[in-house]
């Protein structure tokens, strides 16, 4: 069975900006906050201040993983420039998605470079509050406000674009499944993909039922059941994650195994549990067939995100930008 990693984070350089200020390394994979809190960013021995495509490229093969899809999110700061970097060094191990900020005056201008000189088929949208741009804006409907509906009108010239929603928690402003909704059903040629397959919470299992069954119906919706554990509160001595199978489950009975991505959320999330039992846990239920496994963790992905004009825009972008720059 091949595997395709659906969710994970390459970081070039710390650059984390959320609702407590900016992220600055302290080494060993540490950062802080400005508010003082220290996380846990890189696991140990994956980078001391960066977690670069050189060394997931040999956990990867460790654990037998053939692709993978580089997300952006402000927790670790925009990585888009790199990710193009390594797209382009490696086109057949990675594709990617990149971020922008939509309040920034030339917000426009970046997705035009992004998507029509850089190649880009994917965006990604961190709008939790608790993690992306609901902690430094007022608060915002994803299918509303016009600064998004701008990005959405031009991104609809490009059958197959991937869109890929991190929103939040139920408990934040920045939970807005109904707005991922609207969004499918106004752009039928965009692909949708639902990060952390909504959020899950356990003690509340009826919210995770109503966002899926809003879903059904709408075939360009997926989810990614990356970072489950971390949100269900699930650590290593856990696997493989009873709370995450109970969510999976769920997920299978409603959308199918045809809508459900597997992910990591790596490197934070290799901090929580190992990156071995994340790639593996699912291997150790009874959730899925050999065959709704094999779509789970890699098919899947591969259908949404690695489509063939898709790879073929990544491969042949060139940077106009750095065609005369000269280094010093």
């Amino acid at each position: 069975m091949r595997k395709i990693e659906g969710h994970i984070h390459l970081v070039r350089t710390m650059a984390g900006s959320k609702g407590q200020g900016r992220l600055s390394p302290l080494g060993h994979g540490y950062a802080i906050w400005d508010d003082g809190e220290i996380i846990k960013l890189i696991p140990d021995g994956w980078g001391d201040d960066n977690f670069l495509a050189e060394k997931y490229l040999s956990i990867m093969d460790k654990e037998k993983i053939d692709k993978a899809v580089i997300l952006q999110g402000t927790l670790n700061g925009y990585q888009n420039y790199y990710t193009y970097q390594v797209v382009k060094r490696y086109p057949d191990r990675f594709i990617g998605a990149f971020a922008v900020d939509p309040f920034t005056d030339q917000a426009m201008a970046i997705v035009h470079r992004y998507v029509e000189d850089l190649g880009f088929r994917a965006i990604k949208f961190e709008i939790s509050q608790g993690g992306g741009l609901h902690g430094f804006h007022r608060p915002f409907r994803l299918d509303i406000d016009n600064r998004f509906s701008q990005i959405f009108h031009y991104l609809a010239d490009y059958p197959g674009f991937v869109v890929t929603v991190d929103y939040g928690a139920a408990n934040q402003t920045s939970y807005q499944p109904e707005a991922v909704v609207n969004l499918a059903r106004r752009y039928p040629q965009l692909d949708f993909v639902v990060c952390h397959l909504s959020f899950p919470d356990a003690k509340h299992p009826v919210q995770l039922k109503n966002v899926l069954e809003q879903f059904v119906p709408l075939n360009n919706i997926s989810v990614d059941i990356s970072a489950i554990q971390d949100i269900l509160g699930e650590g290593h001595n856990d696997f493989p994650y009873p709370r995450s199978q109970w969510a999976v489950r769920l997920a299978k009975e409603k959308l199918g195994t045809k809508r459900i991505i597997w992910g990591s959320d790596a490197p934070w999330s290799a901090t929580f549990n190992s990156y071995h039992q994340l790639a593996t846990w699912l291997e150790h239920t009874d959730i899925f067939t050999p065959a709704e496994l094999a779509d789970v963790m890699g098919n899947n992905a591969e259908r949404v995100y690695f489509k063939p004009d898709n790879v073929e825009a990544a491969r042949q972008a060139t940077d106009p930008v750095m065609k005369d720059f000269k280094f010093h």
